[in-house]
Formats: structure tokens, sequence, C-alpha cells
């Protein structure tokens, strides 16, 4: 798929280019200046629930082709979560480039479905290595070889489409796999041994507030002393 992004070259600076309508970024890579820049918020907000950050974009400024560029990192509003400022990085596309990937799981792992387990993904993303003409949007994860608790998915055991390579993480490290849904027993084990976890977190803080108090009474009699000697002094 295509995605196209229109934007304008911004010379107000801070929040005077922040507006409802327009949204601040700046793009900069491929041995280039960076050039501060105006998006049309909607539009930016609809291509980048599409498109993620590992989609190619055709940048067009101010009329102009200006290339391909990712998303490289949005920046949120703390309190309203909408997006305030944009990243783009432009691409070569004559040299290898570093992404962020999205892994897609695919599938039904008949290990969960016949015993009723429990999938548990240490991965949502992998950093891949490629031309720019090779990047993916996504790499899916088929669940259907999870056949029984036993058997797991590493970043080695992923089919990789053409011409991606995962740098990071490590080959050997686990993607996915099936255990077995939790007994009674193990659920109540757990409830208490986080029960009495929470006391003995009370009864610390209990104690350092004993000896606080203690460290206190210590210090106001010896400053009670002190004063003692001064009036002995002032009586002689």
């Amino acid at each position: 798929m295509v995605y196209k992004l229109q934007a304008k070259l911004r010379e107000a600076r801070g929040d005077k280019s922040r507006t409802v309508q327009d949204l601040p970024a700046v793009i900069y890579g491929a041995e280039k200046d960076s050039q501060a820049l105006s998006l049309g918020t909607s539009e930016f907000v609809k291509l980048y629930e599409a498109a993620g950050e590992s989609s190619l974009i055709d940048l067009v400024i101010d009329g102009k082709e200006d290339g391909k560029v990712l998303v490289q990192d949005v920046q949120l509003d703390p309190l309203s979560g909408r997006i305030i400022h944009v990243d783009l990085r432009r691409i070569n596309m004559n040299k290898p480039m570093t992404a962020t990937v999205e892994l897609h799981f695919i599938g039904e792992s008949p290990a969960v479905k016949a015993s009723g387990g429990t999938l548990v993904r240490t991965l949502e993303e992998v950093e891949v290595e490629c031309l720019p003409k090779d990047l993916v949007s996504h790499i899916d994860v088929d669940l259907a070889v999870l056949a029984t608790f036993d058997d797991m998915v590493k970043i080695k055991d992923l089919k990789l489409p053409e011409g991606i390579q995962i740098i990071n993480p490590h080959a050997e490290d686990l993607v996915v796999k099936a255990t077995p849904a939790m007994t009674e027993e193990e659920i109540k084990k757990m409830e208490e041994e986080a029960a009495a976890m929470d006391v003995s977190k009370i009864e610390d803080v209990k104690e350092k507030k004993v000896e606080e108090g203690e460290e206190g009474a210590v210090a106001t009699e010896g400053g009670d002393k002190k004063e003692e000697k001064k009036e002995e002094k002032k009586d002689k």
C-alpha cells in the first residue's frame, strides 16, 4: 500500500505552531539538514493509524515530492493522549536501514484450544535491518505450531520475508509459548504469597517508623543535655 503525507515548511516555533488543525513536526536524516514542518492533524492521525512506524511514506512538502520517510517518533500530551509533535526520518533508498516492526500473532494454538492453556507472549515487536524496498509493516507469528505445552516459538523460528534480518533481540530469545492453565491450588498459593509479601511490607514500614522515632528521641535527649550544660555554665 502507498502512503502519502502532505506537509508545509514551518516558520513558527513552540506552541505558536500547534493548533487544532496544525501539528508541528521535524524531518531529518539521509545526510540532509533538518527542517521544521507543519502537518494536518487529522490527516496525520489517520495515516499513522494505518501506516504505523514501519511503513514507508511518500512525503510532499509545499506541493513538491521530497522522497520517502518513516515516522520515527510521536510525542503525546500526557493528559489528553493526543499527538502534539512528530519526528520524521528521511530514508535513503539505496542504503540498508533499521526499523522497528510489529509482530502479528495469527492462527490458534492447539494446546490452548484443547487444554485451556494460556498464551505467554514475551515480544510484541522486533528491530530489523533491510533495504528500504524490502521493509514490511509486520511479521506474522503462526500460533498453530504450539501443539503442546513444550512447544515454543523463538526469534530463529520466525519466517521472515526475503531481504529482512532481525538484529534485535537475539535468535534464541522467546517470542511466544503456551502454558497450562493454573489450578485452584496454584492460584490460592499465589494469592497467599502475595498477601504475605504485603504484610511483610507493612511490618517493614512499622519497624522503620519505630527506628526513626527512637533516633528522634535520642537526638532530642542529646539536645536537652546540651541545653542543661549551657544553663549550668550561665549559673556559674
